[in-house]
């Protein structure tokens, strides 16, 4: 009885201390359970970030044009219906979305000088840029896939990698991954916000989101450090496994010319590779280990390694491969057949 008697006190002091910290937290001006929105104020001390805008917005121009003609080609000539041209035509969609998730919110930001993003569009924005900058490292993941079976199993390749097994893939990642990126902005609404609503990134991003809130964010810092974890991990170890594979395949070729000819498929895919999950692989181990970054740095840093490989992707792509090239210069070929015709009439 004196244990029963000595829980109900213990909790109904618990109860009332809340009540308490609650009451305190309702009297503060600054306390918001839903702001309106927030302030985007990175780059406030790099020289010249007007500048460095205007180039991620040359380089969006060119990611647009370059991805969009990539996908027109791939989807109109029927000998490009292939699972390797299904995987690229992915990471074009992937790295089209990804720099539109950013760039035009920057142009806002830091050209037209309004920093203001509504909480509605913030958590829009955060979604859209998890989600395929998650999605864009395991498009690599699925064109190393198929790069590891046309080189291993080269005679069994159209068995093994069929267009309906490739669409299969596809379409369980983007499901997935979709479902599983929802967590993270999902759960901004449960929180509250005091202080200041000034976000130290070039987006919405969810991190520094986090830090302006003053509920428990304990369980959203786990599915972060999770989430990131793994995005960094699992497909750069499937990477590094598949091209081990390769190469042991190489090697084992008798014919000089024919090895040649397999690295230099796989050279476009390793450069995208190099570019995307160097600078985040770094930027990631550095912060882990403690080691203080300027946030300008880390700033450039990211938003190159979010912008550069959609921009590089569809002209490495276009100019390396083969079949890219031919139906480019048939498109060519046909258009210079039609204008002496019409020049006739």
């Amino acid at each position: 009885m004196y244990l029963v008697s000595c829980s109900l006190k213990a909790k109904h002091a618990a109860r009332k201390l809340v009540r308490k910290k609650r009451t305190a937290m309702q009297n503060t001006s600054n306390f918001i359970m839903q702001p309106v929105g927030f302030y985007i104020v990175a780059l406030v001390s790099m020289p010249y970030s007007n500048v460095y805008v205007m180039f991620l917005t040359v380089l969006y121009v060119i990611t647009v044009m370059c991805n969009v003609f990539l996908m027109a080609i791939i989807f109109y000539d029927h000998r490009l219906h292939v699972p390797k041209f299904m995987a690229v035509g992915s990471l074009a969609l992937v790295d089209l979305v990804l720099s539109t998730s950013l760039v035009p919110g920057m142009i806002k930001t830091y050209i037209v000088l309004d920093n203001f993003v509504p909480f509605n569009l913030c958590l829009v924005q955060m979604y859209t840029y998890y989600n395929f900058i998650s999605l864009e490292g395991l498009s690599l993941c699925i064109l190393s896939y198929d790069r590891f079976i046309a080189i291993c199993f080269p005679l069994r390749q159209k068995s093994i990698n069929t267009n309906t097994r490739m669409a299969y893939i596809i379409c369980a990642v983007w499901f997935f991954n979709s479902v599983k990126s929802l967590y993270g902005p999902s759960s901004i609404p449960t929180l509250s916000f005091c202080g200041s609503l000034k976000v130290n990134s070039y987006f919405c991003d969810y991190a520094p989101v986090l830090r302006l809130s003053c509920s428990d964010t304990t369980p959203q810092w786990n599915f972060a450090t999770t989430s990131t974890t793994l995005f960094n991990a699992v497909p750069m170890i499937f990477i590094f496994l598949t091209y081990m594979g390769i190469l042991i395949a190489v090697f084992r070729m008798k014919n000089n010319q024919s090895r040649y000819k397999a690295l230099a498929t796989c050279s476009e895919h390793l450069i995208l590779v190099a570019l995307f999950f160097i600078p985040i692989f770094v930027i990631f181990n550095l912060g882990f280990f403690g080691i203080v970054i300027n946030p300008d740095v880390r700033t450039v840093c990211l938003s190159l390694s979010s912008l550069l490989p959609p921009c590089v992707n569809p002209i490495l792509y276009s100019l390396k491969t083969k079949e890219i090239r031919s139906r480019i210069y048939s498109l060519l070929i046909q258009r210079q057949s039609v204008h002496p015709l019409n020049n006739k009439h």
